[in-house]
């Protein structure tokens, strides 16, 4: 799916003003008081006890320089490689592949409410478990997660609800950076700042009424005019959804690749060994710790750069499933976020600024030559 094709609106109909100071002061007020009783935790999801590990550098180099554990990661490395070129030279499924992206197309405009979903879900759930974002953050703002979450999911007055939630997050990232391990939440409630509540949502509905001077509401609803000039504001930024989603959840990866696994192989080795996942796949458990870090970081690099990007989603998809089954103490809704953004990229493609977006690019322009040649060799006949 090209980038011009999100340039197109999407149904919505939100309301949001620009925050003001006294906005703004309410907002790291809130923030304040769900940060209270908020208690930094060391340990992951779904390990008590991590491995001792003495040098971080010492394993993965020593990981990476056993002669097996090196041919295993390069072959796997150069299948991958040899894979995408494979693909690049045969062109199969191509026909398939068209029509996979012009369904997706048609659900574009059930965007907003997959990310309301993906978002709102998890949100009241953070609220009833007590947790800041992530189950690594306790919180005592349980009725401030709830509401948010179920006014997420009604739509009603996304925008604004997204733009809360945004500063919600970035200002408990200033304090606690283990919040990047649920990044994604950035991309959503940006996107959601952009595209608004789409339908079908209580801003829709709203939406419709005060677009209509002979309806009741459309004579005192004070904040239509408002909310029609922002839209048209941000239209522009409509087509750099994509993009927002994508960066977002590549930042995801590539921490967990790093931070959770690579820089914290003590506790990486304790999940492997507690789930005994060795006898999955035959290997030493330092190989599947620095293999699971490479692989989410290949992950968050392909997302970053555009290149097959649904496919990469899809694949993302798939790697969550066999988390949530493989794990099964590991809390479903903390991911919940995470398989909604990669859905929606399935839905819209890599967009703009991508690597996708380039080669489709240059294969209209090539299209386009192949048959201004054509035409002149027409006239030459004639």
């Amino acid at each position: 799916m090209g980038s011009a094709e999100f340039s197109r609106v999407w149904p919505e109909g939100s309301s949001m003003t620009r925050p003001s100071r006294h906005v703004t002061r309410l907002l790291v007020l809130l923030s304040s008081l769900a940060l209270v009783g908020t208690a930094s935790a060391h340990v992951r999801y779904v390990v008590d006890d991590a491995a001792d590990v003495e040098s971080i550098v010492t394993f993965v180099v020593t990981t990476v320089s056993t002669p097996l554990h090196a041919l295993l990661l390069s072959g796997g490395a150069v299948g991958v490689v040899g894979g995408v070129l494979a693909y690049r030279r045969l062109q199969p499924f191509e026909r398939d592949r068209e029509l996979f992206a012009e369904a997706m197309a048609d659900y574009r405009d059930l965007l907003p409410w997959l990310l309301r979903i993906s978002l709102g879900i998890p949100l009241i759930g953070a609220g009833f478990s007590g947790y800041y974002f992530t189950p690594l953050l306790e919180s005592d703002a349980r009725l401030v997660f709830i509401g948010l979450g179920f006014l997420l999911l009604f739509g009603l007055a996304t925008r604004l609800l997204a733009a809360i939630g945004l500063a919600l997050y970035l200002i408990g990232l200033a304090t606690e950076p283990v919040l990047l391990l649920q990044f994604e939440y950035v991309g959503g409630f940006l996107a959601l700042l952009v595209i608004g509540g789409g339908r079908p949502s209580a801003d829709d509905v709203f939406n419709r009424l005060a677009a209509d001077d002979e309806t009741t509401y459309g004579r005192i609803d004070p904040f239509h005019d408002l909310a029609v000039r922002f839209r048209e504001r941000v239209a522009p930024a409509r087509a750099l959804v994509p993009l927002v989603i994508r960066l977002s959840l590549a930042l995801t990866f590539v921490y967990l690749g790093v931070a959770e696994k690579l820089l914290n192989p003590g506790a990486a080795l304790g999940v492997v060994a507690k789930y005994d996942l060795t006898a999955v796949v035959p290997v030493a458990p330092e190989l599947w710790v620095v293999g699971a870090a490479l692989s989410e970081v290949a992950v968050g690099v392909v997302l970053a750069v555009g290149l097959y990007t649904r496919a990469a989603a899809g694949l993302s998809l798939g790697l969550f499933t066999l988390t949530l089954f493989g794990l099964p103490d590991d809390p479903v809704l903390a991911h919940l976020s995470l398989f909604g953004l990669a859905s929606a990229l399935i839905i819209t493609g890599a967009g703009r600024y991508s690597l996708d977006d380039a080669l489709e690019s240059a294969a209209r322009d090539a299209d386009t030559a192949d048959g201004a040649d054509g035409d002149d060799e027409d006239e030459d006949v004639a």
